[in-house]
């Protein structure tokens, strides 16, 4: 993605993304946990996925490469997210146009990811990638001494998230998860509207390979 994109990128250009894996497992280890929904918000609506993972990620190419260039926008993204599914699309041979680069100026929120060193810089396809949760980190959080999850941040502005316990995540109705999985994508991409100037900066731009 390249800078001039950057600067005439548009609200209706910036596409929330959130996963949700598997907690009869450790659904915090990509090497055992399986990635069982993930939601990509959009101006027009929000895309649930969930089903055989293999589909799913197959599906979420699909939808994430129709999009018109942007820049997908994730909550902590660079450390979970996106690693994670790039770790799930290896084990189950599914093609990705992700490309996630690891970065150690990043640092990290908490401990690594299980199998990582620390957190990355990401481009999928035509998109740049923007970690919300790191802006927010850098200067509220920061300043408010807040820990910056979704959900406090959300609650901090107004917003109303669906809550869950988030270890019984595969215990959730279809509806519930559903309903789940769609609000966190859609926090994530409201939060960042909300701080659009403050956020472009800390958008992703990879070099070619």
């Amino acid at each position: 993605m390249g800078h001039d994109l950057l600067d005439s990128v548009g609200h209706d250009r910036l596409y929330g993304l959130d996963i949700e894996t598997d907690t009869t497992v450790n659904g915090l280890d990509p090497r055992v946990a399986p990635i069982v929904a993930v939601a990509l918000a959009t101006d027009r609506g929000t895309t649930v996925l969930t089903g055989a993972e293999s589909d799913l990620l197959r599906r979420l190419e699909t939808a994430v490469t129709e999009l018109a260039p942007g820049v997908l926008v994730t909550w902590n993204g660079a450390g979970f997210d996106l690693p994670f599914l790039a770790d799930r699309a290896r084990a189950c041979g599914v093609h990705l146009s992700l490309r996630v680069v690891d970065d150690p100026a990043l640092g990290g929120r908490d401990d690594p990811l299980p199998g990582h060193l620390g957190a990355y810089r990401a481009s999928w396809g035509t998109h740049g990638h923007l970690d919300a949760y790191r802006v927010y980190r850098a200067d509220v959080g920061a300043s408010l001494r807040l820990s910056c999850g979704l959900k406090a941040m959300a609650r901090l502005v107004g917003l109303a998230p669906i809550e869950v316990d988030r270890s019984a995540i595969s215990s959730l109705s279809p509806e519930a998860l559903h309903d789940y999985v769609a609000s966190d994508a859609e926090l994530t991409r409201e939060l960042c509207l909300r701080r659009w100037p403050a956020c472009e900066t800390g958008v992703d731009v990879l070099s070619s390979r």
